[in-house]
């Protein structure tokens, strides 16, 4: 049974700090690329970051590159992303995704960053 449960939504301001987690189990984690998607209100759902297996190498988007950073914890079965910078279009639901299989979702926490 894949499970995939997302934490560390919230509201933040701007120019403020969220760290995400995603902890997942069903499946050999430290074998899969993971990924951090978010989809705001009336958009896609659009790719955030990746992080492969090994070696860890890890990709961003052009709008989160230098503010974002996603890690993973191998031992613990989880992957983050640290969030730094925010800006109020970041505000979406961020998903967790994992490679294994068919890919899996989470069920997404919600990251909202107002004044």
């Amino acid at each position: 049974q894949v499970q995939l449960v997302e934490s560390g939504g919230g509201l933040v301001q701007p120019g403020g700090s969220l760290r995400l987690s995603c902890a997942a189990s069903g499946f050999t984690f430290s074998r899969y690329a993971m990924s951090w998607y978010r989809q705001a209100p009336g958009k896609e759902r659009e790719l955030v970051a990746v992080i492969t297996s090994t070696p860890a190498f890890t990709n961003y988007r052009d709008s989160v590159k230098g503010r974002f950073t996603i890690s993973r914890d191998n031992a613990k079965n989880t992957v983050s992303l640290q969030m730094n910078s925010l800006k109020p279009e970041d505000t979406a639901v961020y998903y967790c995704k994992t490679s294994y299989g068919p890919g899996y979702w989470g069920q997404g926490t919600r990251v909202t960053v107002s004044s």
